[in-house]
């Protein structure tokens, strides 16, 4: 089987803004057939000052195409919003290891721009799944994500859904499962980690990191875990390689 861990070359079918600085991009490639939900990619800008990739997490995916969603955050990202259709757009991957695909009862846990890789992960799991995701106030993807499990909102201001967290929106509405997949910043996955301890859960958990290489070659990327990594001999592990997602209790938040 063909791995891509070198630069491909995708073609841009689709650009949309979906959200205040969110877009949407569907890429048309052959790496689509590697998928897994919670994977991402590491996608080069065309500015040659601008060495290093930008990971990216992976939204959905087709047969032949992969759709990253993401926050426009600095200069690579705003070229990317501007890509339009037959464009040519550069990247690594997919990357990572992904969420294991379960058959218990689970929690799809998403916070601000860790919310897209909960579309992938809901459209592949057979199980019963309720889909809890957290927003500051402005709701992007909530079309999708309720068509693909039981739907549940939190807001900050409480505009919407629940006001509050994603633990908060579990509680006021009674929910229950035996398994949480995550993938937010760092405040909601010490709070997703520390309620699946209190319930007896197993949870995994997606990390977001600004990354390098994309590849484990750099070691600029890692995290605290419980156990001695073979590859650092320290107690570490590296998010883009060994992550980006990992069972809660192999890492310290």
């Amino acid at each position: 089987m063909k791995h891509f861990k070198k630069k491909e070359i995708g073609i841009v079918q689709k650009t949309e803004c979906i959200g205040t600085d969110i877009y949407s991009m569907w890429i048309k490639t052959e790496a689509s057939g590697l998928v897994k939900p919670g994977q991402f990619l590491s996608v080069y800008t065309k500015d040659s000052s601008r060495l290093l990739p930008r990971p990216i997490s992976i939204c959905d995916f087709t047969e032949d195409a992969i759709r990253i969603v993401y926050r426009v955050a600095g200069q690579g990202t705003k070229e990317f919003s501007a890509y339009t259709e037959g464009e040519e757009v550069s990247f690594i991957g997919p990357l990572g290891n992904g969420f294991p695909l379960l058959s218990e009862d689970a929690f799809l846990i998403g916070g601000g721009i860790g919310i897209p890789p909960m579309l992938a992960l809901a459209k592949k799991l057979s199980c019963e799944k309720s889909i809890i995701c957290g927003y500051r106030n402005e709701l992007f993807l909530e079309k999708e994500l309720a068509e693909n499990g039981s739907f549940y909102i939190a807001t900050e201001d409480g505009s919407t859904g629940t006001k509050g967290n994603v633990i908060d929106a579990i509680k006021a509405n009674g929910l229950k499962a035996k398994v949480i997949y995550a993938c937010g910043p760092m405040p909601m996955l010490k709070a997703v980690k520390q309620y699946a301890e209190e319930n007896d859960m197993v949870a995994y958990l997606s990390l977001e990191e600004r990354m390098a290489c994309g590849i484990g070659a750099c070691l600029g990327c890692v995290c605290d875990s419980t156990e001695v990594d073979g590859h650092s001999l320290v107690k570490n592990k590296r998010i883009c390689t060994d992550g980006p997602v990992f069972l809660a209790k192999e890492v310290s938040l």
